[in-house]
């Protein structure tokens, strides 16, 4: 938990970081993309995204890593639309067919300050990339009403290296995925040019900022970097060209999330390759791969382990 003196400095680091970001939605390069939309006049770019926030739901959810969602589970919120676009969504329905609430900033605060309330271990902000201004204006009023949990940055590693590096000092946790090895296939498969490079500069920026991943008295994650890695099915993640990139680049010290829980979902039946489930075969090389390399810090979901189609959150109801 964060103390007076914190929050007051995370307050002027927030003041600086909305000054810089928010003119940028009149011309949107808060994401890799970079398509110059003018968001501010309501116009809408490749994620789909207007101005204010959009969210699908939120709530305290169980199913992060370890120490996210302890015993009371991750304050998570799920903003709609994506800067993505990743024809084998599991969250299509709000990340591509833009499911969700328009809701005003003072609202998106008390989101915050009730997931808190709730006893939640933290502030999970599932893909904020295109809605970070507006996030931040939020934080900075459940700061001053009272938040003290530690915000989570949750990505899909596809964001601009000055909006990350803007958010230096804010984000206490930030949890990346490093989704592709090829560009090829990241064009291909998320629509997602130049994915590769500018991941790995930003997954670099965010582990300088916050560093490996430190936990408090209660094993709960309170700074740091968890790299998520994806397995998808026929290699088209590339998560062993990954592993080794992070081994040379960053070391083996840092805590990774390996998942296998991948299906094919949303448009991904159309795409030969991507229209099964990850072999075990698969699974196994890469888990084979990565305890050769040294990595001893993180979680492996297991092979053919449990996962929720539908998102359990707190949708809003009409007029909310």
């Amino acid at each position: 938990m964060l103390n007076a003196e914190q929050v007051k400095n995370k307050i002027v680091l927030i003041d600086a970081a909305i000054s810089t970001l928010l003119p940028k939605m009149s011309h949107c390069d808060l994401c890799f993309r970079d398509c110059g939309t003018d968001r501010s006049s309501g116009v809408t770019g490749f994620c789909g995204a207007a101005s204010d926030a959009k969210v699908y739901s939120f709530s305290s959810h169980s199913g992060e890593e370890p120490p996210l969602s302890g015993m009371m589970g991750s304050g998570t919120i799920f903003f709609s639309h994506c800067n993505m676009g990743c024809v084998y969504c599991q969250n299509y329905r709000f990340s591509h067919e833009a499911a969700g609430k328009v809701i005003d900033v003072p609202r998106l605060a008390d989101i915050m300050l009730d997931l808190e309330a709730r006893g939640c271990h933290n502030i999970n902000l599932v893909s904020p990339t295109h809605f970070v201004p507006r996030i931040l204006e939020a934080l900075k009023i459940a700061y001053q009403g009272g938040l003290r949990s530690p915000i989570i940055y949750n990505t899909g590693g596809y964001d601009h290296p000055e909006v990350i590096r803007t958010l230096d000092g804010i984000v206490d946790v930030y949890l990346p995925d490093m989704r592709y090895a090829s560009d090829e296939m990241a064009v291909k498969y998320s629509s997602a040019p130049g994915y590769v490079d500018n991941n790995r500069k930003i997954v670099l920026e965010m582990l300088r900022q916050a560093g490996h991943l430190k936990l408090d008295n209660m094993r709960m994650a309170e700074r740091g970097v968890i790299i998520r890695l994806l397995i998808l099915p026929g290699n088209i993640s590339g998560t062993i060209e990954t592993l080794r990139f992070i081994s040379k680049e960053i070391g083996t010290d840092v805590y990774l999330s390996v998942m296998s829980q991948y299906y094919p979902a949303y448009k991904a039946m159309n795409f030969p390759g991507i229209d099964r489930r990850v072999e075990k075969r698969e699974y196994d090389e890469v888990i084979d791969v990565m305890e050769e390399l040294g990595f001893s810090n993180g979680w492996v979901q297991p092979f053919g382990g449990d996962f929720n189609e539908e998102l359990a959150g707190e949708n809003f109801p009409p007029g909310i």
